[in-house]
């Protein structure tokens, strides 16, 4: 949802970006919220079983983020298996309502969405011969399908997240998503993240 888009920190930059592109844009006959703040974010890795892909740390700074404004991130992520395409995402999205946890349904790529190929996304995102972006360029990490087993760092790097707009349905409240990447029949990695959303209405910009 915000800009948080190698193998896992690839895998999950690129639904970062993917994601946060699709909240850019104004879906029809939605009123938009302009995105002012980001609260609380955590993460673990699912549970206690061996996956070959996990997070080893991720550090996210300041908290609150401000939107827009620089958000200070680090993180190291490992793979014991080779990564390639199709390379499965399945988001599982929800949000808290009167103290009961409610799936939140995909629309407009937003919510409890699956993306048969983040291999793809990444090729839409960054075209064949065009160079990796920054960060991953300074530190030398691929950006494309596939991706060698080991382990990814990414040093403490300071990203500039812009103005965002969410669909008022997903404009404030406290969320928690499960993002699972799978190849074919094999499970990669698992993650989960909480973290709570403030929003202002678009009619006061």
């Amino acid at each position: 949802m915000v800009r948080l888009t190698v193998c896992f920190l690839v895998a999950f930059a690129a639904l970062g970006s993917f994601t946060s592109e699709a909240a850019v844009r104004r879906p029809l006959n939605i009123i938009p919220w302009r995105l002012t703040t980001v609260n609380g974010f955590s993460w673990s890795n699912c549970d206690a079983k061996s996956l070959p892909g996990k997070i080893n740390s991720l550090s996210v700074s300041p908290d609150p983020i401000n939107i827009p404004g620089d958000v200070s991130l680090s993180a190291v992520l490992s793979t014991k298996v080779p990564v390639a395409s199709p390379l499965k995402i399945t988001i599982s999205a929800e949000k808290e309502l009167l103290g009961e946890w409610i799936k939140v349904p995909c629309i407009d790529n937003l919510g409890s969405c699956s993306y048969d190929d983040a291999c793809d996304i990444l090729d839409s995102l960054i075209q064949p011969g065009q160079e990796c972006p920054e960060p991953l360029r300074t530190y030398g990490l691929p950006c494309r399908c596939p991706f060698k087993a080991g382990s990814y760092s990414l040093p403490g790097t300071t990203i500039k997240i812009p103005n965002l707009s969410l669909p008022s349905w997903l404009a404030t409240g406290n969320y928690r998503l499960t993002g699972v990447m799978s190849h074919g029949d094999e499970e990669i990695g698992c993650a989960k993240f909480t973290f709570s959303l403030e929003s202002s209405s678009s009619w006061w910009w």
